[in-house]
């Protein structure tokens, strides 16, 4: 195959991306100009809404110089033959919200996505989007019928992103050479990791005091209430779109990437049927395996806070009507 910007054109045949959002439209576009799958399809169940993004992201392919297809739908039918499929329909967050406000109507909606890729796409690799994200990646699971390592979530990739960016700004250092994790769920309880950041291979420990290390381990807590709080009528998707393609990416080009996401957890970490974010391995067959890694004992309690925050919504998620 022919090469963009050391890209196999075409790695994947189709992904779809159920929601035409802001974080929908702005992913289909990060997808069509990477050039990662021959074809990508936007679903809505606003007539016009992806049939109008699609054709704005098609019309500029001669300009940037990819060769995806872009189309649009309001059909969730077109998930059919979808090597991925990225789940991003929901409600959004207003000021004020919490993510497990939104459980309950956006487990409606993650429902009848899952239903119709167990009827028309049971070989794709889903990655839920939808929040709160670790509860709705467990019942898009649930529903579709897939193997746990084929549906994970995007939280923990979106949640590192920003705990490096706050870290290279109080270091006054390049974003790429800050590296880490954030564990945990994507919300309040969530877990940066400062054992296992670095800059450039020197622990950060080493070089922030305890009060700013804190100060940095809260910025990224509220990272998301922040910018919905600055919009005032809406909620981020330039920082998530990237963190999903990149997800996106390790599957198209079967990178064995070790990336944080939501995933299945079937003992390790000491949890079990859960979905949390956790490292991972991400290749052509979705998650190839969770990564345990050593934890402070501080760190351990943050995390088993974490995973009972999920077990709570997912108690929720429960006594709702199916």
């Amino acid at each position: 195959m022919a090469a963009r910007r050391g890209v196999p054109i075409g790695a994947l045949g189709k992904v779809v991306v159920l929601g035409a959002g802001n974080i929908g439209g702005s992913l289909a576009q990060r997808l069509a100009e990477s050039d990662l799958a021959r074809e990508v399809v936007l679903v809505d169940i606003i007539d016009g809404l992806p049939q109008g993004k699609a054709l704005d992201i098609q019309e500029s392919a001669p300009i940037l110089g990819f060769s995806t297809r872009v189309s649009g739908t309001t059909s969730v039918d077109a998930v059919a033959g979808a090597d991925v499929v990225v789940e991003t329909a929901g409600l959004a967050r207003k000021p004020g919200m919490s993510r497990s406000d939104l459980l309950e109507k956006n487990a409606a909606i993650v429902q009848g996505h899952a239903e119709a890729v167990r009827a028309h796409a049971p070989n794709a690799i889903c990655v839920v989007v939808t929040n709160p994200v670790d509860v709705m990646t467990y019942y898009f699971r649930e529903r579709s019928g897939l193997p746990t390592a084929h549906v994970f979530g995007e939280s923990g990739t979106l949640d590192t992103a920003r705990f490096r960016t706050f870290v290279a700004e109080a270091l006054h250092v390049a974003p790429k050479d800050v590296t880490g994790f954030v564990l945990g769920t994507h919300g309040d309880t969530m877990v940066p990791l400062l054992s296992l950041t670095s800059v450039s291979g020197v622990p950060l420990t080493s070089l922030l005091p305890a009060e700013r290390l804190a100060a940095l381990v809260e910025r990224t807590k509220q990272g998301g209430g922040e910018i919905v709080n600055l919009l005032k009528t809406g909620s981020a998707f330039y920082a998530p779109t990237a963190s999903q393609a990149e997800l996106v990416r390790a599957i198209a080009n079967d990178e064995h990437r070790l990336l944080p996401a939501s995933a299945y957890l079937d003992g390790a970490f000491g949890e079990k049927d859960v979905y949390v974010g956790v490292p991972v391995v991400l290749g052509r067959q979705g998650v190839e395996r969770v990564v345990e890694v050593e934890l402070t004992p501080a760190e351990k309690g943050a995390f088993r806070s974490s995973v009972e925050a999920v077990r709570a919504d997912l108690a929720l998620l429960a006594k709702l009507p199916r």
